[in-house]
């Protein structure tokens, strides 16, 4: 948000054409997009594959978003993972005043749309869920706090044992390979993304260890696994994932006709 007298951030733009209604900050720079017809329907790739996050936590009790946008992801985890908590974090309110036109479901008891500074929220709630998940752009990209080796370090203490957290950042942002340093020393190296899935946007997911006798837990065996893929050249294999896991979780929701 704007300090000291620095200019406005530029209003949401929503744009309606037949049947597709998408969130722009800038003209041509989609935020999110939506099928009228299938409002929780996943179009945009990179969304697609954040949730792969279900590989390494099948059965989430709480998830923690960071970015509203037009709610497509909120909306498909709130469909097709009913026995999970969901509360997302949104700075801005003119974005949070759109959720009737992005046909967002309204707060219950699974659902809470906040509207709050990220960073403060997860320094003040330590072992509050166990996915992360992080896409808080604006119209500059992603604002540096998001980027932090201190924020990276709140969102460890925000997860449970066995949790991760996934970033969607760009391949091509100068900051990324300090970002992905960050990460990789927070997690202490359980840090892993699946080649080819989401284009330009890298897919980071990093796992906290469980405790007790299974350390490793299965989110930090995932990484593991997903890592020796690639080394033994296999992760042509992945662009086949995001496709399988939507139609999996689908199924499991008896919303397999979608």
């Amino acid at each position: 948000m704007p300090e000291n007298g620095s200019t406005s951030p530029l209003a949401p733009q929503v744009h309606t054409c037949g049947d597709r209604r998408r969130l722009e900050f800038q003209p041509g720079m989609i935020q999110s997009e939506m099928l009228l017809s299938r409002p929780d329907h996943l179009l945009l790739r990179y969304a697609r594959a954040m949730m792969c996050f279900t590989l390494f936590v099948p059965r989430p009790r709480h998830i923690l978003m960071v970015g509203l946008g037009g709610g497509s992801l909120l909306k498909f985890c709130h469909r097709h993972l009913p026995d999970t908590s969901i509360t997302v974090l949104e700075l801005r309110a003119d974005v949070i005043a759109l959720r009737e036109q992005f046909l967002l479901p309204p707060d219950d008891a699974r659902l809470r749309i906040i509207e709050t500074d990220a960073v403060s929220y997860i320094r003040q709630h330590p072992g509050c869920a166990d996915v992360l998940l992080l896409d808080g752009y604006d119209e500059t990209g992603l604002p540096p706090a998001l980027g932090s080796a201190r924020f990276y370090a709140d969102c460890l203490r925000a997860l449970l044992p066995g949790g991760v957290l996934v970033a969607n950042l760009f391949s091509y942002d100068e900051h990324y390979p300090a970002m992905l340093a960050r990460l990789m020393l927070t997690f202490r190296g359980a840090v892993c993304h699946f080649d080819g899935i989401a284009g330009n946007n890298r897919i980071i997911f990093a796992a906290k260890p469980e405790q007790g006798q299974d350390a490793d837990g299965r989110a930090v065996r995932m990484v593991r696994l997903v890592r020796w893929r690639r080394m033994a050249g296999l992760a042509f294999l992945n662009r086949w994932l995001p496709a399988w896991q939507l139609w999996r979780l689908r199924r499991q929701s008896g919303a397999d006709s979608d």
